[in-house]
């Protein structure tokens, strides 16, 4: 993907989960407990979660992040057959407070610093992305913290990205939207936002409708990409 800069963006939106917060720190904190099968079970409890919030958003059957979150590590740890008193209340405690990855503190203070808003939009609720973001030390870094609860349906439903001009007050236009997930980078272009992916697992590209503007991997070319352009 050729990347040209990006002008005329007001405001930078970021998932949270793989974006922001690397959800495999959970398991990889209490590898002490899991041992080798703690990649395995961060894998399968990322996929599992996934496939939830898709299934009940087709179903119509809403269910908040937090009960999708638990029902998915329900089904990874019966799979791989660990059943320890406490692990599953420690692996939930321990999502709540996800390692930021290296690069975000910073790009987030040089964008900030350069006049953008910043925000927030993902299927946590509010309630878990309060305790993720005040955990890593993230306070007063975000205008905005927008959960799809507001919505009650899961991305990559269009509500969902349109909540975040309506909260915002920013045309979709001048919003540059963020994220690892292929599909969510995709989802958020065909819904009208310009989009940078950030494409921390080298994914190949979604075959799915629309492409986003940009591609990096990992956020850290951020501001180059968007402080490089004239502003409108």
């Amino acid at each position: 993907m050729d990347n040209q800069p990006l002008d005329g963006i007001a405001a930078c939106v970021f998932d949270a989960y793989g974006t922001l917060f690397d959800f495999n720190s959970a398991a990889r904190t209490a590898s002490d407990e899991l041992g080798d099968d703690w990649q395995r079970l961060s894998e399968l409890w990322r996929q599992k979660q996934l496939q939830y919030t898709w299934l009940r958003g087709l179903a119509g059957r809403h269910a908040d992040f937090w009960q999708v979150t638990g029902d998915a590590l329900d089904f990874a740890l019966a799979t791989l057959k660990l059943d320890r008193p406490g692990l599953r209340t420690r692996l939930m405690d321990l999502y709540l407070h996800l390692q930021t990855y290296p690069e975000v503190p910073k790009t987030l203070r040089q964008l900030r610093s350069s006049g953008l808003k910043t925000a927030i939009l993902s299927n946590g609720t509010p309630a878990m992305l309060a305790a993720v973001v005040r955990s890593s030390g993230l306070d007063g870094a975000f205008d905005a913290i927008l959960s799809v609860e507001e919505v009650g349906v899961f991305k990559p439903h269009p509500s969902v990205y349109r909540l975040a001009s309506d909260r915002l007050g920013i045309a979709p236009a001048a919003l540059c939207f963020l994220s690892s997930n292929a599909w969510d980078a995709f989802s958020a272009k065909a819904s009208g936002l310009r989009v940078v992916w950030c494409n921390r697992f080298a994914q190949a590209p979604e075959r799915i409708p629309a492409m986003p503007d940009g591609e990096i991997s990992d956020l850290s070319a951020l501001p180059a990409l968007l402080l490089a352009a004239p502003s409108r």
